[in-house]
This record gives C-alpha cells, structure tokens and sequence, in this order.
C-alpha cells in the first residue's frame, strides 16, 4: 500500500473530539487560546496582535498552510481557530471538512468580501463554522478598526458556541435533526395582514436554511435580519432562493411585501416593516447601529409590533447578545405570538435567553420543530378561498 500524502495524512490520528464544557466554564480564569492559520504573513501578523491586544484571548500559534496547522493543532489544543479561505495545498473547505470530521472545534473564518469568497464562506458554514468575518479593504483604517473589533466579538462567540458531535461535523452540519416539514394546506391562504419576522446571528445562517427549508409556498410575508456584512447578504439570499419552497430575495426599499417571499436584510442597512393600505412595504433605514449592529433584530421586531401588532409572528434564533430581545418583548405587549429557539439546538444560546428572560416569548422551540410550529399557529385561523 502506497503511504498517504501530507494532505491525505491530516487529521487521520485524531478522531477523538475535544472536550467540551459549558460556556460558564469555559469563560472562566484562562484566557481563550487561539489558532491562526493564513497564508498572508501580513494578515497572520494583525490577527496575532488584534487578538493578544485583548485581556481574554491570546494567540498560542500560527500557520502558513493546513499541512503545517496539522501537528501544531494537535500539540497545542487551541480553543478556537481562525481559518482564511482560500490557501495553498489545502483550500480552507477541504481542511474544514476534515478538521470537522477528526477533531470538531470552533471556527471562524476570515474571508474576502468578493462574491466567489461569500459563496465559499457560506459553504463553509454550512460544514461547520460558527461564524466568519470578512477581511477590511486596504488602507481603510476605520474598516480595519471594526474588523478588529468583529475578530475579537466573533472569537468570543466561538468560545462559547455549541460544539458538535465529530458525526454531525464531518456531515458539515449546525443543524442536527433534520426540519419538521410543514405541509401546504390546500385552499388556505394567509391574510394580507399576517406577518412573521425572524432575527438570528451566530450559527443562524444555518438555523434559518432549517426553518425556511420547513415552509410552504403559501406564507405569509417574511422579514429576516441576520447580522452579516453587506458583501454576503446577497449571496445569502440567493443560496436559500435555490434551495427552498418559498422565493428569498434581500430586501429593497418600498418594496410590497408579498406572501410566498422572504426578505432578508442588506447587511448595510436595518430592516423596518410599514402599514401600506391592506398590506405591507419594506423600508431600509442606514441610522445608527442598535446593539452594535446593523441590520439589527431589534429594529425589526419593533417596526413589527408598531405595524403588525397581533398579526405579527416573530422567531428569534442562536446568536450572541441580546439583540431582538426587547423588540420581542414589544411585539408580545402588541398582542404577537413569539418563539424562540432552545438551548440545546442553538449554536450559541444568547438572544434566544435574553428574550426568555424577558418573558418575551410564548413557545421555546428545538430549531427542528419552528417552521413547521410557524404555519400550524396559522393554521389556527382559518382562511379558506
């Protein structure tokens, strides 16, 4: 037998997965340990002084390639590990993929804001990454200033994120229990009113493919905001359109929105809902970031409660923060029906817990249940033509 090639040889002796603890755990005393591997000295050297300028995380090793992360990962037990996309020897994906099979950990990755690399950064989501961030553009001070501050935020997040089991990881999943299908109801129709709302940020580019995956062409209208830069909504949007029952587009301003459709948020603007005569338009709004963030939940949700009020559904799914959480509680006080994902199937438990605690929220939901959840609430109210 031919022996294998460096490629072929990574991660074929490690099937054992990293222990896991719980986020309070793993928060607690030391400080994150990170890995960084970027064929760009350039950016291998701003990553390793963006994360050692923070007290809670530290750099414990770099490398050029996957071939020369191999051994290092091994002996130095990283907490988290920074990944660029595209790389030589080894793509980002392939080692990915196998990094997901054999040693499961968080992950972010670092990703150019071209259109090739926001379809490969959402694939690599899609095997396993709990989050990315898009590289500044050159000489942009202020961009590199968010983006240190995005490094930083996203590898906390990492820290804390659910890990999965090495099956569910090798099969390039967040998603662990395929969608409950909510089947079409012949000759029901939502009413022009009806209206669901959905916000998500770490791990919800996945949670939001099972709860559209759910659906029947015969929703109502939906509004998303999933916090992403604006170089990747796009391509977000287009990725779910090829996939699902229902049409997703990213949202334009004035636009109607229609039942069938999904509309996802421009990551350069907020995503707000108005009252336009039986129905309702979308508005995009470039104001100041809520919570750090724009698009932000919380925009939405409340816009929802001032226009939709007990019409209104709202889903609020994994992320860091709280995002979403106040403006759930206002669409609650408006008479909307609210759900949250659970804990045990969000990659990170943050907004979902803080509108928990809010008393925000009428039904905690597994993320496998929420699509199909979402249509027999309407169901309830029977419209038939």
């Amino acid at each position: 037998m031919n022996a294998p090639t460096a490629a072929q040889g990574v991660f074929r002796v490690q099937a054992n997965p990293r222990p896991q603890g719980t986020a309070a755990e793993k928060v607690a005393g030391a400080r994150t340990k990170v890995f960084i591997v970027d064929d760009s000295p350039l950016m291998r050297r701003m990553l390793t002084d963006i994360v050692n300028a923070a007290e809670d995380m530290q750099v414990v090793g770099a490398a050029a390639d996957p071939i020369a992360a191999h051994e290092m990962i091994k002996s130095l037990a990283p907490d988290v590990l920074t990944l660029d996309v595209e790389m030589p020897k080894m793509n980002g994906l392939e080692f990915l993929q196998r990094l997901m099979r054999f040693r499961p950990m968080p992950v972010v990755m670092i990703s150019s804001s071209t259109q090739a690399g926001s379809e490969q950064t959402l694939k690599a989501l899609e095997l396993g990454a709990v989050d990315f961030v898009a590289k500044p553009a050159p000489n942009a001070k202020s961009a590199a200033a968010e983006f240190a501050g995005e490094v930083r935020d996203k590898i906390r997040s990492a820290r804390v994120s659910r890990a999965l089991p090495a099956g569910e990881a090798a099969a390039g999943r967040h998603v662990s229990t395929p969608p409950d299908m909510a089947a079409a109801r012949p000759g029901w129709r939502p009413a022009a009113e009806d209206l669901v709302v959905i916000g998500a940020s770490t791990g919800g580019t996945e949670a939001l493919k099972a709860v559209l995956l759910a659906l029947p062409e015969n929703t109502p209208g939906i509004l998303i905001v999933q916090h992403m830069p604006q170089s990747f909504t796009a391509s977000f949007a287009k990725r779910l359109d090829g996939l699902c029952r229902i049409r997703v587009k990213e949202a334009e301003h004035g636009e109607p929105v229609r039942p069938g459709t999904a509309y996802v948020a421009p990551g350069h603007s907020h995503l707000l809902v108005n009252k336009s005569g039986g129905g309702y338009r979308a508005e995009l709004s470039q104001s100041e970031p809520v919570n750090r963030h724009r698009p932000s939940v919380d925009v939405l949700f409340h816009s929802a409660a001032a226009s939709a009020g007990r019409h209104a559904i709202g889903a609020i799914l994994t992320g860091m923060g709280k995002d979403g959480a106040a403006g759930m509680l206002a669409m609650k006080r408006a008479g909307a029906w609210n759900i949250a994902q659970d804990q045990a199937s969000c990659v990170v438990y943050g907004m979902p817990r803080e509108a928990v605690a809010l008393k925000a929220v009428d039904e905690v939901l597994p993320l496998a249940a929420i699509g199909a959840r979402l249509m027999s609430r309407l169901y309830t109210t029977v419209r038939y033509a």
